[in-house]
């Protein structure tokens, strides 16, 4: 009977990138929610929903909802950032879109610096999942 045991395969262990992918993906559509909350104020403050603030809004907010499933691909996390760098220069016209660029790029640093930490204990078998 032990060796029956010895041949039954264990059951794959947890990728608990698997679960901070989600944690992303609601990040991002957090992100999406409180950009799509700023055409509002490009109507109010800016030159209108139409104009190129108001497309560039909504353009960056589509981006961020589709990036929500293409974050299994390395280089999203790159497009994610370059995201936010377009919101980042809307200092120039409209300062409150900027602050939620800053803030939502001070996230997603914190987020990047999680994953590296959850890579590390994860290559040194730390991880809770990895304990017998």
């Amino acid at each position: 009977m032990s060796e029956h045991d010895e041949q039954t395969p264990k059951p794959p262990a947890k990728d608990p990138m698997k679960g901070f992918r989600g944690v992303q993906a609601g990040t991002l559509i957090l992100e999406a929610i409180v950009v799509a909350l700023a055409l509002p104020v490009v109507a109010t403050l800016g030159n209108g929903i139409t104009s190129f603030q108001g497309w560039t809004i909504m353009a960056i907010t589509v981006a961020l909802v589709v990036c929500c499933g293409l974050l299994r691909k390395p280089w999203t996390i790159w497009v994610i950032l370059a995201l936010h760098a377009g919101l980042i220069a809307f200092v120039v016209s409209l300062p409150a879109v900027a602050i939620v660029g800053v803030l939502f790029l001070a996230v997603w640093l914190w987020l990047m610096w999680l994953r590296r930490d959850v890579a590390i204990r994860m290559a040194q078998g730390r991880l809770p999942s990895q304990q017998a």
